[in-house]
């Protein structure tokens, strides 16, 4: 596998991040460096940790595994993403709106978007040619930055839109991931 083909990977894995980091941002009332820092640190350390444990894992784990980890995501996608939907179709004022932030959110998140990468790590383990660390630096890499450009674009939109808009966005965005990886796996 050439540079250009880990870049493209690691592009492609960030994507989901990206994504939800965007919802954050936009659904967030109040964004600070430390949690974008914190955020970005959590997508970026399982995207990273993901290929690892698949490239370790082996045949036996990954081929359990891939007969449910995309329900898993596609579920934890959709209950966030819904509740992120009615409380922006139905806002209440005393009602605050999801925080992504709280860690056991966050926790979910970083591992419904890093899902994939555990079978990208065990595909690299059948290549003899890919050096596990420095893929992983990678996609840690991309995934990290990626994740603080998503949360920043989604802020900006914020300002632009009603923030009530900005969560039933940031719902469909997760609700549209989960469809996404749940029917990437079930048509393979």
């Amino acid at each position: 596998m050439d540079f250009w083909e880990l870049i493209l990977i690691s592009v492609g894995l960030a994507m989901d991040c990206f994504a939800v980091s965007f919802s954050a941002g936009a659904a967030q009332k109040e964004i600070t460096f430390k949690n974008t820092f914190l955020l970005a640190f959590f997508f970026g350390l399982f995207q990273g940790l993901m290929p690892l444990i698949g490239w370790y894992g082996g045949e036996a784990l990954t081929e359990n595994m891939s007969h449910f980890d995309h329900w898993i995501a596609f579920f934890i996608l959709l209950i966030i993403g819904g509740k992120m939907l009615l409380e922006g179709i139905l806002p209440n004022k005393k009602q605050k709106t999801i925080n992504i932030m709280k860690p056991t959110t966050l926790l979910f998140l970083s591992i419904a978007t890093s899902i994939d990468a555990l079978a990208v790590g065990f595909s690299f383990s059948m290549l003899k040619v890919v050096n596990i660390w420095f893929s992983i630096s990678l996609i840690a890499l991309f995934s990290f930055l990626f994740s603080i450009l998503g949360v920043y674009g989604g802020k900006k939109l914020c300002q632009i839109i009603k923030a009530s808009y900005a969560e039933i966005a940031g719902g469909i965005i997760l609700i549209a991931i989960g469809i996404k990886i749940l029917t990437s796996h079930l048509l393979a």
